[in-house]
């Protein structure tokens, strides 16, 4: 009796792991079992970089606050240790947006926790 292989479902489930590895470099776009391998890592990567962009934003966004306040004669910590004590709930990213895009009303919430 010939062996028999479901040769459908085989190359589909190929075709759909190549069609993640278009625009690689090389033999990982079209070499099977190095564009398999490669495709595994670049998920690791992607699932690896969700977690770390988070991360590099909020240092962004510390960074920038820090420089604003320092303009305003006040240390990071100092600024957000008052701000918590006068109730203010503004997050990182929207205080690092108005240092950025607005000085005026980030000075104004500096005058209001000094």
């Amino acid at each position: 009796m010939p062996r028999s292989v479901n040769v459908v479902a085989a190359r589909r489930r190929r075709k759909k792991m190549m069609k993640h590895a278009k625009g690689y470099f090389g033999r990982k776009k079209n070499v099977w079992t190095v564009a398999k391998n490669q495709i595994e890592k670049s998920w690791l990567y992607a699932y690896r970089d969700r977690k770390n962009r988070k991360r590099e934003f909020r240092k962004l966004w510390i960074q920038r606050i820090n420089a604003a306040a320092r303009q305003h004669g006040m240390s990071y910590s100092a600024f957000m240790g008052k701000l918590k004590k006068a109730g203010v709930e503004l997050n990182r990213k929207v205080l690092a947006d108005l240092a950025m895009n607005d000085p005026a009303a980030f000075k104004a919430i500096v005058d209001a926790v000094k």
